[in-house]
């Protein structure tokens, strides 16, 4: 393993990529914490020594920022415009036929789909930016009766704006760049850094705070709950095919065996993220709709924090479980089309044994599909909520640095990005970073 990682850096081309991917890396958590202009920054750390923005709405979302989003920062909306983004072109496949013709033209509809997702992450962006801008005047933003902008003049604001937009911009201009020039995807591991980086504090909270035996506790947990994410991960069902022989000229061709991978998780990690985002629209009324002068709120308003103001109510946990589950289904049904993939083995020859091709092929894939989907649906919702079950027994779900979808998040990205230099070590010394 040594050697191999000592191979990599004596290959130029390699320790280049490294090396820019390391740099784009650097720079981003750099711009976490400088500030955005006009914010007052004694405002925001006094908010956050308070504690008033600690969990529920803001846990989600300035997990995926690495924690710009409670400093404020230029890059405070982080990635999530674009993931957003991400995720309603893909879901627009099935409503756009357009969208659905430029997915199947190959590099140049897949160009002009990310060409659509850089227009939508502009959109959103100047649409969360203006929000938090407006937030920030009132000092709701952080739950705090602080203002936290200087000068509460409209051009203070449109600043604030630009520059949370512009952030954005640039935090995907570099995820691009680590994906052109870089090792790994850039936009996966940027979310990988943000949530890599609040590791370290979140494990010496729990230190501090619930002692050594529930420290050792959490690793233990951590480490089997990475485990569990890797195997499954890495589990998938394979369907065999074998493809028929042709005549082509003088020359004979196929004849190969090969299968289709599926994968037990083919959904990743965009069914927590729907049913997370889904769950905050509680939270987001709450928040508004809650009297900043300490009077009662209204009736509706208290039923919602008795059941959705915090993640630990019985409620809440159950319509998680079962959006996850949900949510599991619908994406799996958008992404993975077995009639499409069963009249591409029909036009090259291919076919599955003991099954007729064609319409045969499409139900048993389906069936295929919806048998291998339920397992993976269950193991996503037993890892979302692990922070929500087994860590309030032991109280420490609000400083857990292992949570399902952050470790979840992380495992993914690092065996993609390990898979990829493997990939270009085979490629150049014939031997690979994992043997």
């Amino acid at each position: 393993m040594f050697k191999a990682m000592a191979r990599i850096f004596r290959t130029p081309d390699l320790q280049r990529k490294i090396w820019f991917t390391l740099g784009i890396i650097a720079v981003y958590r750099l711009g976490v914490f400088i500030p955005s202009p006009g914010v007052d920054y004694g405002a925001v750390q006094m908010c956050l020594a308070q504690g008033s923005a600690s969990g529920g709405l803001y846990s989600f979302v300035n997990m995926f920022s690495g924690g710009a989003l409670l400093q404020v920062s230029i890059f405070a909306l982080g990635i999530m415009p674009y993931i957003t983004a991400s995720i309603i072109v893909q879901l627009l496949r099935v409503v756009i036929p357009r969208f659905e013709q430029l997915q199947q033209e190959g590099p140049q509809g897949q160009a002009k789909l990310t060409q659509y997702t850089r227009y939508l992450t502009l959109g959103l962006a100047l649409l969360q930016a203006t929000t938090m801008a407006s937030l920030a005047r009132t000092g709701a933003l952080l739950n705090c009766s602080l203002p936290l902008v200087r000068d509460d003049s409209i051009l203070t604001v449109l600043l604030i704006v630009l520059v949370l937009t512009t952030g954005t911009v640039v935090v995907m201009w570099m995820g691009e760049q680590i994906t052109e020039r870089g090792v790994g995807n850039g936009m996966s591991l940027m979310i990988f850094t943000s949530i890599a980086a609040g590791f370290p504090a979140g494990i010496g909270q729990v230190w501090q705070t619930q002692g050594p035996r529930t420290f050792i506790i959490v690793l233990a947990i951590g480490l089997l709950t990475m485990l569990a994410i890797v195997f499954v991960e890495e589990s998938q069902r394979r369907v065999p095919v074998q493809y028929a022989k042709r005549q082509i000229g003088s020359r004979t061709v196929g004849g190969s065996s090969t299968y289709i991978p599926i994968k037990v998780n083919m959904a990743s990690v965009i069914p927590v993220i729907f049913a997370s985002s889904i769950l905050m629209l509680p939270g987001i009324l709450i928040q508004f709709n809650t009297p900043q002068d300490g009077s009662v709120p209204p009736g509706w308003v208290t039923w919602l924090s008795q059941y959705f103001g915090s993640g630990d109510h019985p409620v809440y946990m159950a319509l998680y479980f079962l959006f996850i589950i949900g949510f599991t289904y619908f994406y799996v049904s958008i992404t993975f089309n077995p009639k499409e993939v069963s009249d591409n083995m029909k036009r090259y020859g291919g076919f599955i044994p003991g099954v007729r091709a064609g319409r045969p092929t499409e139900r048993y894939l389906e069936y295929v599909i919806s048998r291998i989907t339920f397992p993976g649906a269950l193991y996503l919702g037993v890892i979302a909520m692990i922070p929500l079950i087994a860590f309030v027994l032991i109280d420490v779900s609000q400083n857990f640095p292992f949570g399902g979808t952050s470790i979840l998040i992380m495992v993914g990205v690092g065996l993609q990005t390990i898979k990829q230099l493997n990939a270009q070590m085979e490629q150049r010394h014939y031997e690979g970073l994992l043997r």
